[in-house]
């Protein structure tokens, strides 16, 4: 099957590699697309996305490869994700991904219903003990679910995994990679479909046909 990860960080954040070094780790291991999306908040959100966009830009010029640039929000106030989504995407972000209220952090409670209600978040990430409300708005607004492997924060998997068979809302399945150690191949990417609950057709699903619905609502 392709592999896609949409939530992968560099050393622009807190990951161990760069840009490049990471887009050709995901070739070697077989990806037909990722994201990069370090951390940001006001304070860096403009910076971050120029930095990254120079080597997607380097890795379209020389690799048959698809690096899409994009941001975390990450612990900013509920009521600034509207504002800070925005200048992402007018920064030139492809995917604005939000940092969600994962139950092994202080989250600060709401960032999951600003997420799924803000029009410029593409995926909001490890949303934890999510809300059947705001499983209801992310699959009205399109916003997607992220299933994931990283440590803690795949505790609410099963959770959001359910819900979003009940209500309709799209799913992903991310690595949230910050080391080489943590991108997937393709049979840790199925086996966090499984291990969520998800079926092996709804799993394959999610692996295959889910990702090209991001790409059409960002317009690749």
């Amino acid at each position: 099957m392709p592999l896609y990860d949409f939530h992968m960080h560099t050393f622009f954040s807190d990951g161990e590699l760069s840009p490049t070094e990471l887009v050709r780790r995901c070739i070697v291991r077989g990806y037909n697309a990722c994201a990069i999306t370090d951390h940001a908040s006001a304070a860096n959100v403009g910076p971050l996305v120029e930095q990254v966009r120079r080597d997607a830009e380097l890795v379209k010029e020389y690799w048959d490869f698809t690096a899409l640039v994009g941001v975390e929000l990450t612990h900013c106030p509920p009521a600034s994700i509207a504002k800070l989504a925005r200048q992402a995407k007018d920064y030139g972000a492809d995917v604005v991904v939000v940092h969600g209220e994962t139950i092994v952090e202080p989250v600060p409670p709401g960032t999951n219903r600003a997420s799924v209600e803000c029009g410029d978040v593409d995926i909001l990430a490890h949303p934890g003990l999510l809300m059947r409300e705001d499983a209801e708005i992310a699959s009205k607004n399109g916003v997607f679910l992220e299933l994931t492997s990283r440590g803690g924060h795949s505790l609410g998997n099963g959770r959001v995994a359910l819900l979003a068979k009940e209500t309709g809302a799209l799913l992903l399945i991310n690595s949230d990679t910050h080391a080489p150690r943590d991108i997937h191949t393709e049979d840790l990417a199925i086996a966090v479909g499984l291990g969520s609950g998800l079926t092996e057709n709804e799993t394959k699903h999610v692996m295959t046909v889910n990702p090209l619905k991001l790409f059409a609502r960002i317009g690749r």
